[in-house]
């Protein structure tokens, strides 16, 4: 009698494995198909919302020329795109740690190594604490900036985000590595 017990429960383990490997395969083929008709309009929207930032930080009329950089150079680190905005400077897009993840940001950097604008283009921070540093409000307080900037809480003239000094801090750490790297193209 326990013999076939013994069997009938090793079937049973065998049917529940099928059934979940079948619901698996299933899920995933789904979301496969999503992923195929979505991921072009995604690219699409990033690409959109990136020029956006990239006008807002750096006007030029003449469009922005991509600048070729060595990732490894250390005066490089965290900065994913950088182009020339004609004679005006350049744009620098980076992505570094906040409070609650990662930041996207653009800088403009102006010909005197002074911050033009900056726009925040994806982030993870905590609505209502950390997510303001999307407010027009916070970034203005940036322009204008050169190397060196600083938080007051540090010393500087960056007025931190009441409550969010971790992601006030990294976006005024993250323009001056914008300006550095703008530097360091010579």
């Amino acid at each position: 009698m326990t013999e076939t017990k013994k069997a009938k429960g090793g079937s049973q383990i065998v049917k529940l494995a099928v059934i979940l490997f079948l619901v698996s395969a299933i899920t995933s083929g789904v979301l496969g198909l999503v992923n195929m008709f979505t991921k072009d309009i995604i690219a699409e929207q990033q690409r959109l919302k990136t020029e956006a930032a990239y006008n807002a930080v750096l006007p030029s009329e003449s469009g922005y020329t991509t600048i070729e950089f060595d990732p490894d150079d250390p005066a490089f680190a965290n900065v994913d795109a950088l182009s020339a905005a004609g004679d005006n400077g350049w744009v620098v897009e980076l992505t570094f740690s906040g409070a609650q993840g990662s930041i996207t940001a653009a800088f403009g950097v102006g010909s005197d190594y002074v911050i033009t604008g900056a726009s925040v283009i994806d982030h993870a921070e905590t609505s209502g604490l950390g997510a303001k540093i999307t407010e027009e409000g916070f970034l203005e307080s940036l322009v204008g900036q050169s190397e060196g900037m600083a938080v007051t809480k540090d010393g500087g003239t960056v007025d931190s985000i009441t409550a969010a000094t971790i992601s006030s801090r990294a976006m005024a750490n993250a323009a001056n590595a914008a300006i550095a790297a703008c530097k360091a193209l010579g």
